[in-house]
């Protein structure tokens, strides 16, 4: 008797898990998709270029992910960073920069939870990236870049590994 209890048990356990699988629906989507035109996008770098500035794509808030255009032009010290929750992915527009890639932080100094600085990134790899070049920095790796004669104008990508707060 207990083998049949069992068994009956079983069965239901698998209509009752098919039965939830099937009134299961997809997602829907959290926000409106975003297309921009490369006209769009050539906008913006005009606007942006008179200056070193950062002019973000979208809202953030309530996602895991930032989108921005970034252009640096002659901008020498800044800090090395390193990123205890977020990965970085860099898509340059246009123009150039050095990057310092991997290795250590020298001295490294907590400014925010899980944001990392240092004056300077020890047995990095430096790389130069140009107009057309992806770089994909994963979190926990330092990373310092220079446009010291150089003009840079890159999308930005962030993913962390939490959603952002929304704005008031």
């Amino acid at each position: 008797m207990t083998l049949l209890r069992i068994m009956l048990v079983a069965v239901f356990l698998m209509i009752a898990t098919g039965t939830a699988y099937a009134q299961r629906k997809p997602s829907e989507a959290s926000r409106p998709f975003v297309v921009m035109s490369a006209q769009s996008l050539d906008d913006l770098q005009k606007t942006i270029r008179p200056e070193n500035k950062t002019s973000e794509l979208i809202d953030s808030g309530g996602m895991q992910l930032r989108v921005a255009v970034q252009h640096e032009k002659d901008k020498t010290g800044a800090a090395a960073e390193l990123h205890d929750a977020s990965d970085d992915v860099y898509y340059v527009l246009d123009g150039s920069a050095t990057l310092v890639l991997g290795g250590k932080l020298d001295s490294p100094k907590e400014t925010d939870p899980g944001e990392w600085r240092s004056p300077r990134i020890i047995d990095g790899k430096t790389v130069e990236i140009k107009k057309g070049d992806l770089v994909i920095v994963p979190r926990g790796t330092p990373h310092q870049r220079s446009t010291e004669n150089k003009d840079l104008t890159m999308i930005l990508i962030k993913i962390y590994a939490e959603p952002l707060k929304k704005k008031p």
